[in-house]
């Protein structure tokens, strides 16, 4: 039976096309779970929490092969420094735990997001569905739709012990 939860309801609601795949339950990296799935890494988006002074914090999707560029998020969203918060400070901010935060299950609780352009040279790309095991394929244009996001270069090549 597959894993029914807000994201897949809102896509269902909303009538967008996606594909779900159950994954374990446990924290995966964007690597791990192209490497289970049978799919390049470069199409599996991992969502990266970024602060700022004073502000909600920024949701970027970027590349599971890639780590998010802050210097490049700082002048996107014209900051001066922009921070990664700790795991657990991720999950206290969005209510989510690590692995499973998605920007499908952050609409509408005040988060901007950004997507890296890389997506644009992608019909579809996957992301969490918003909670550990649960891993969504949706278009790139019904994700920037959803989600409002701002396309831009905010990623970086990952060195090659990254997650």
């Amino acid at each position: 039976m597959a894993i029914t939860n807000n994201v897949t309801r809102l896509l269902e609601s909303k009538k967008i096309n996606f594909e779900s795949f159950e994954l374990t339950a446990k924290k995966l990296s964007a690597l791990e779970t192209a490497q289970l799935l049978g799919i390049s890494p470069a199409i599996v988006f991992k969502t990266i929490v970024v602060t700022r002074e004073k502000k909600k914090p920024l949701l970027c999707v970027i590349p599971g092969t890639a780590e998010v560029d802050l210097k490049a998020v700082a002048a996107v969203c014209s900051e001066k420094k922009v921070h990664l918060p700790t795991q657990k400070e991720a999950e206290e901010l969005t209510g989510l735990l690590a692995g499973g935060i998605s920007p499908l299950a952050l609409l509408n609780k005040g988060f901007s997001f950004l997507l890296d352009e890389s997506a644009r040279q992608l019909e579809a790309i996957h992301i969490s569905g918003g909670q550990r095991g649960l891993n969504i394929k949706l278009s790139v244009a019904a994700f920037i739709t959803l989600t409002n996001a701002r396309v831009v270069k905010i990623s970086t090549t990952a060195s090659a012990d990254q997650d």
